[in-house]
Parts: structure tokens; sequence; C-alpha cells
């Protein structure tokens, strides 16, 4: 029996929108284990951080004593999910898919726990078993068993359907039957009694609750999370570059690092429960001290450790915290041209040849008006002399230093800073 009530744990957390049956629900998932899945289209070679609130629920049934499913799509990914979108979705190639499934399945493995234990996580792809299915055989088996008007009351298909400008074409109408087929599948094979997913997917969620009760006689459930929005209802997790990735080479930890550190305050105790693994008296520990002196962003601190060392390990967040600490004075050794970039993104640079790093180097007097940190040589002397002047975040007081090779970080850069806050980069190409 399991010791943790992961349906109490799941609402104080605020993971819980939607439940097929609320009353019978807790007294079910305390009476013994029970397995749980919830899916992933592979429609990119990354999930993003919306996936991380179906992925934190699965763990922290794991947890409870419950075993989870983690179902990559290669089927339904072939199709698209209407759900949540306004217009169809692009089909991808067999060979996009075949690589996105592949990218998505070593992510998965990241937040859940797959060794031999009774409650060790799966990893299935619905192509296995949807492949094996002809057309005329799926619509016998499956198609006569989905009332078409039950189809046409879900929201995702109401929604499409009421639209001038797009329509819904009978392959993204028949992805409701593929999910609902896989619902009934996992618990034919494996016992699974219980999917959760946003709540964009309740219609997809009750579909295969009904299939199974039609096809089989059996009663399963559904859970959806909230959507993951601020406090205005636009979606969190974009950027100006694009959606957060949970993949490093898309989303790097440091820039991953910093979207948490921007949150607004009054999402901080939103997301310390939705993503984190801190007890209930850590978290309000930490809220009360972060509503004391929100100034002093212990929430949003806290929140980005936390998440970060989840999604890239201790080393992704060493890295990450190591960039932000460069950016407010650090010294700067030991960093590739990509977080330099990253973390001096809103700086000016300035390429320079590479032929004035040899001999005896470039003056840095010469330095600093070529960074536009002076307008003359005589201000960059007096800044020098007054100790404003960094090179790579390390003072600079002799007005005779020369700046050669030796004094590159990544494999190109420069950087120069006057005062606190002021950076000029120099590129030395050629």
């Amino acid at each position: 029996m399991p010791e943790i009530n992961v349906y109490e744990e799941l609402r104080w957390r605020g993971l819980i929108h939607q439940t097929t049956d609320d009353a019978v629900l807790p007294g079910f998932l305390m009476e013994r284990s029970r397995t749980v899945y919830a899916g992933f289209d592979p429609t990119a070679d990354s999930l993003h951080v919306g996936h991380l609130m179906a992925l934190m629920i699965l763990r922290r049934f794991q947890k409870a004593g419950h075993r989870p499913i983690a179902l990559v799509g290669g089927a339904t990914g072939m199709i698209g999910d209407p759900s949540g979108k306004s217009e169809e979705r692009r089909l991808l190639s067999e060979e996009e898919l075949r690589k996105n499934v592949e990218a998505v399945e070593k992510q998965l493995k990241r937040f859940l726990d797959f060794e031999g234990k009774e409650t060790s996580a799966l990893l299935l792809n619905n192509y296995d078993w949807m492949g094996k299915f002809g057309y005329l055989e799926f619509l016998r088996e499956v198609g006569k068993h989905v009332p078409v008007n039950v189809m046409l009351t879900k929201e995702s298909v109401k929604t499409r359907l009421e639209r001038s400008d797009s329509g819904l074409s009978y392959t993204e109408f028949s992805y409701m039957l593929l999910q609902a087929y896989d619902f009934v599948h996992l618990y034919r094979e494996y016992g699974c009694e219980i999917q959760v997913g946003g709540s964009d997917q309740w219609g997809n969620i009750t579909a295969g609750i009904d299939l199974a009760r039609r096809l089989i006689g059996v009663q399963l459930y559904g859970i959806t999370c909230p959507l993951l929005t601020k406090s205005d209802g636009t979606k969190m997790g974009k950027t100006e570059s694009g959606a957060l990735w949970l993949d490093p080479q898309k989303t790097s930890p440091y820039q991953f690092y910093q979207y948490w550190i921007n949150v607004e305050d009054d999402l901080v105790e939103k997301c310390l429960k939705f993503f984190t693994d801190l007890s209930r008296e850590e978290i309000a520990s930490i809220v009360a001290q972060h509503r004391e002196a929100p100034e002093n962003r212990l929430g949003q601190r806290r929140l980005a450790q936390e998440i970060t060392r989840l999604v890239h390990g201790e080393s992704g967040l060493q890295a990450a915290e190591r960039a932000t600490a460069i950016l407010f004075g650090a010294e700067i050794e030991q960093i590739s041209e990509r977080e330099l970039d990253e973390i001096f993104s809103d700086v000016p640079s300035r390429t320079v040849s590479r032929s004035q790093l040899e001999g005896p180097g470039l003056p840095i007097v010469d330095a600093l008006c070529l960074a536009d940190l002076a307008k003359t040589k005589g201000e960059a002397r007096r800044t020098i002399q007054q100790g404003g002047a960094y090179v790579n975040n390390r003072r600079v007081t002799d007005q005779e230093v020369r700046l050669t090779a030796e004094n590159l970080v990544g494999d190109r850069t420069i950087v120069l800073r006057v005062g606190k806050k002021r950076y000029g980069l120099l590129r030395f190409e050629g």
C-alpha cells in the first residue's frame, strides 16, 4: 500500500485541474500501487518546459509508490494533436520522427527511475503497436466503438470546426482515436488505470476512458494539470528566442537558469510547488523569506537552482551559476565562446585583427578605445589610474599593459569593463 497520499500532494501543489472522479480517486490511489501514464508527442527533437508539468506528476506518482509509464508518441506524432492548435500541424517525415523519438527518450530518463523495482518506470513508443494495425482492422476494432457525435463535442474539435479561417482534416480528427486506443492497450498489457496530461488533453483522455468502457468494460481514470501560464494568462516558458527547451544545445543551462531567476514575484510559490521536490516546510520557509525581502530574490534563486539541477544536473547548475557570477564581475576563465555570447548577448562588440595580439601586443589604452569604453586615450589612462578598468573582470592598474593571445577567453574574445557594469567585447579574427 502506498505510504504517500499522492492525490492530496498533487492537490496541494496545484497540479490538479480536472479529474474524472474526485470522490473515488483519493481512496483508489491509496488502496495499492497503480500504473499511470502520460504521453509525449515527438514533434521536436527536445521536450520543452511545458512538458515538465506532466513529467513532474509522473515523478511524484513514482515517489509515492506507483508505477509511471512515459509514452513517446511515435505513431500519434505522425498525425499531430489538434488540441490547443489553431491550424494544422506540419506532418513530419519518418526520419525526422525517428530522430525526435530517440532524443525525447533520452530526456525522459533524467526524470524517472527506470531501474529494476516494482515501481520502475516504463518507456514505451505507441508506434510499436499502432504500426501493426491495418486501416480496415483499426476501423473494425476501434472506430466502431467511438460515436462521432461524442467526438464532435470535444473542445479540441469544436474549437477548430468553429473557425472560419481553418478547418480540421480527417487526419487530425482521427488523432483522438489513436490516443484513446493507447489507453486501452496500456491497460490490457500493463494494467494502466490512470492517464495524466495538460488540461488541453481532457477530450483525448475522456475518449480513452469511454473507449475502454465500451470495448472491454473497465473503468479507467484521468487527471489533468493546469497549463503553465503567467498571471496575465499568457504561456510561461517562452523566451525571445522561442521555447524554453530541456536540451542544453537548444537552451543552455545559463539561459535556462536566467529564465527562472527572472520569474515574477507572484509566480515563485507556484513554480516551487510545480517543479521542485522541496517539502512543504521548505517551500513555506522560502516563500516567507521571499515575501519579507523580495528585493533579495531568494525565491527566484532557489527556484532556478532546483529546476536547473533537475533538468541539467549538478554540472549544468554549476556552469549556469558560474556564468551568472561572471555577469556580476567574477573573473572570466575556462569558458566557451557560446557561453560568452549568451552572457554578453546585449553587450557591444567589435571585430579586430588577431595580428594586433602578436609581438608586444595591443596596448590596454588602445583596447579601451577600440571597445568604445573610452573616447580618448587620455580618458582611458585616467580610468586605469582611478582603478576602473578591467580585462576579463580582473582589474588593470598599469597603463602600460599590453594584451596578447594569453588574454583570450573562449577562442577569440577579450572582455573589457569600465566601472561596475559598462562592458565591451573585442573579437579577434584573421
